[in-house]
């Protein structure tokens, strides 16, 4: 691995600082594919004649597709390169949107969601892995704890901006803005931005199973990315059913609900505000006392009741819930990005296939078993999560203590 000033040796070198900075403006990508129409969604189940649950998995089937997509495709960014596959990927994304935008058909609004998944997913693999393939040490692990912190400006801004689009426009005009942001993206990646990947890896079947296969064989890294997915399905959860509970059960407006969204993406921002702040702290030390906290809070907003019929009182109970659930997520992405540097394509892959497969099962889970219902609803669905989240942080220190007391007796 080479420093940031040897990796870029191209004609683009002089556009280092502005390709970091279009590597990090695409963070959120995946964010605002989810959010921005999260507002819209009772209005675009009305106008389809949809149930809820029906446009719901709209939500589900995009994460599922680039879940699943992300374990593909990072033996391939480190074969054939991440720039080409990038820019590609941001064109075909914006035709997704454009096609999402003019139809009325929620069978072709799946397909069109599953094409974003996959191309989305090329996309954010290829942007963590820059950070990998341009900077080493502090400075990548500077930049590696600011991942959450950044993508949170998705959850922020996109289901505000979305509320009001559909309040002026309707939700087709929050898909022609999927579709036109990502152009501008494309064309931007073409000329600021370059190849990374300086040493091929060898596409060979034995190959890429030995790397897959050593991967998921470390248990600490498969239980880290496995509390990267029980922290984002918390957000997940609220965004599928917060639309629905702020709107028909409270009664509130559809830019109220991107108010709620607004606020409550920020809260994931600041629990990775105070997960960089701590991070030279004891590191399962900090992460059983988040998740304690997460826990008499969940408890807490579930004997408050009907009380939660408060719009103020149920944002202020999923806002600490969300604030817990960035400080595990920033944390444990940190953790796993650096565990196989050599082969990051594959392992950004495998973080961002997995979590989200294990966020896009158990967020329609939850919505199925405990619909869109009320305050109530959605605090033990926070409640179920939490105790699993706490459960795989005890795994994941005793493995760790394993693995250290291994060390010393060798």
């Amino acid at each position: 691995m080479t420093d940031m000033n040897e990796s870029f040796t191209g004609r683009k070198e002089r556009f280092r600082p502005i390709a970091t900075l279009l590597s990090l403006a695409l963070l959120p990508l995946s964010g605002f594919a989810t959010d921005i129409y999260v507002p819209s969604l009772p209005d675009m189940a009305a106008d389809l004649h949809i149930s809820n649950l029906q446009i719901q998995f709209t939500i589900t089937i995009f994460l599922v597709s680039y879940g699943v997509s992300q374990l593909f495709i990072g033996s391939i960014l480190d074969s054939f390169g991440r720039y080409r596959i990038g820019i590609a990927s941001l064109l075909i994304f914006s035709l997704a949107s454009f096609a999402i935008a003019t139809t009325h058909s929620i069978t072709v609004m799946y397909l069109m969601r599953v094409i974003q998944g996959i191309t989305v997913g090329a996309v954010m693999a290829g942007k963590r892995v820059y950070f990998v393939d341009v900077f080493t040490g502090d400075k990548l692990k500077h930049y590696l704890s600011l991942f959450s912190i950044i993508w949170s400006t998705g959850p922020i801004v996109a289901p505000f901006v979305g509320g009001w689009l559909q309040t002026l426009f309707g939700w087709q005009a929050s898909f022609y803005a999927l579709a036109g942001v990502a152009l501008v993206f494309a064309l931007l990646e073409f000329i600021f931005n370059e190849e990374t990947l300086r040493q091929r890896a060898s596409f060979q079947l034995r190959h890429v199973v030995s790397v897959y296969g050593n991967m998921l064989s470390t248990r600490s890294f498969v239980l880290g990315i496995s509390l990267l997915g029980l922290a984002y399905s918390m957000v997940m959860v609220y965004n599928m059913t917060g639309a629905f509970i702020v709107e028909h059960h409270l009664g509130y407006s559809v830019v109220s609900a991107g108010y709620c969204a607004l606020v409550l993406g920020f809260a994931w921002m600041v629990g990775g505000f105070i997960s960089k702040a701590m991070i030279h702290r004891s590191f399962f030390t900090k992460l059983a006392l988040n998740t304690g906290l997460q826990l008499v809070i969940a408890l807490l907003m579930l004997s408050s009741g009907r009380a939660t019929d408060n719009l103020y009182i149920l944002v202020i109970f999923a806002f600490l819930i969300h604030v817990g659930a960035g400080f595990t997520f920033n944390n444990y992405m940190t953790y796993c990005m650096m565990q196989f540097p050599k082969n990051a394509g594959v392992a950004s892959g495998l973080i961002g296939g997995f979590t989200f497969a294990i966020v896009s099962g158990l967020s329609y889970l939850m919505v199925k078993v405990l619909p869109a219902k009320d305050g109530v609803n959605l605090g033990l669905s926070y409640l179920i999560l939490i105790l699993v989240s706490i459960l795989t942080v005890y795994f994941a220190f005793r493995e760790e203590t394993v693995r250290r007391r291994a060390m010393a007796l060798s």
